[in-house]
């Protein structure tokens, strides 16, 4: 959780603002998320998310509303979405204390250790694989993409691949996608489809074990380097189905004590939060 910065918004929608949950030194979301709460008497806490600058936001609005539909264990879920001719897009989910993937690397000091990576992959294998199953891509995992909670990990930025261009359109190098996560055939603007998410599975895996997503293969731990090496296949048609990585690990994800120290202090400093004076400063 970070300050708010100068360009902001203070409010989003019927919400004010208390928090950005991205610092964004690396590894960056395909979206804007902040910490809102309800003002006028409604007290509710959410995590709020906007399109960022330079990604369509009709597009992201599109996307935003596919998620708010779907009903799979491990997405993110979308509560409310917003917006119109006078603000961007936006949507908003209920908020638990939760880390980004990069964040919690950041907050443990380096990698994480070998049980907490093997049991987020099942995790991770076990949504897409319901996912896919339903006919849906996520086309948008990537380690910012990634939420650390305790009762395990959420995926946000939904369709983040499909918003930022259309089919046919090369993806690679646009606002908010994260190089290391794309696939090859949807950074030249094929499709997003299932083994565009597999592939994106290896890179976040390889991020969580090494601090990167395209270490060199001596690199990944011994458990890890087989199915990373397979997944992030140039050739979609080797990389494995997702319902085929979720044996390798079963059980509850075990964060590293700096992890929920970390979660334990974003719960206690939004508790102690304060709402802003009112301003008229609306996102963007």
């Amino acid at each position: 959780m970070e300050a708010l910065r100068h360009d902001d918004p203070v409010r989003v929608g019927a919400y004010v603002a208390l928090a950005r949950l991205d610092d964004e030194p690396e590894h960056t979301a395909a979206e804007r998320r902040f910490i809102v709460r309800g003002a006028d008497g409604d007290g509710r806490t959410l995590l709020a998310r906007l399109p960022r600058t330079g990604t369509d936001p009709t597009r992201w609005a599109v996307e935003a509303e596919g998620a708010r539909r779907l009903s799979i264990p491990g997405f993110l879920p979308v509560g409310e979405v917003g917006g119109g001719a006078a603000e961007l897009p936006w949507c908003t989910a209920p908020y638990v204390p939760a880390l980004p993937l990069p964040a919690a690397l950041r907050a443990h000091g380096g990698p994480l250790p070998g049980p907490v990576v093997q049991a987020l992959g099942a995790a991770l294998a076990r949504t897409l694989a319901t996912a896919h199953a339903q006919g849906v891509a996520h086309a948008g995992l990537s380690p910012a993409a990634v939420l650390l909670t305790t009762d395990g990990p959420r995926l946000s930025c939904f369709g983040a691949v499909r918003a930022a261009a259309p089919d046919g359109v090369q993806r690679s190098g646009l606002p908010g996608l994260d190089s290391g996560s794309l696939a090859p055939e949807q950074a030249a603007g094929g499709r997003p489809a299932a083994p565009g998410d597999v592939y994106a599975l290896g890179a976040v895996l390889a991020y969580a074990a090494t601090g990167h997503t395209v270490p060199e293969r001596d690199e990944l731990p011994d458990f890890l380097r087989e199915p990373v090496t397979a997944c992030l296949s140039r050739d979609p048609a080797r990389r494995p189905q997702a319902h085929r990585l979720v044996a390798f690990e079963a059980g509850p994800m075990p964060l590293p004590a700096p992890v929920v120290v970390a979660l334990a202090r974003q719960s206690a400093g939004l508790l102690a939060a304060e709402l802003p004076l009112p301003a008229d400063r609306t996102a963007p």
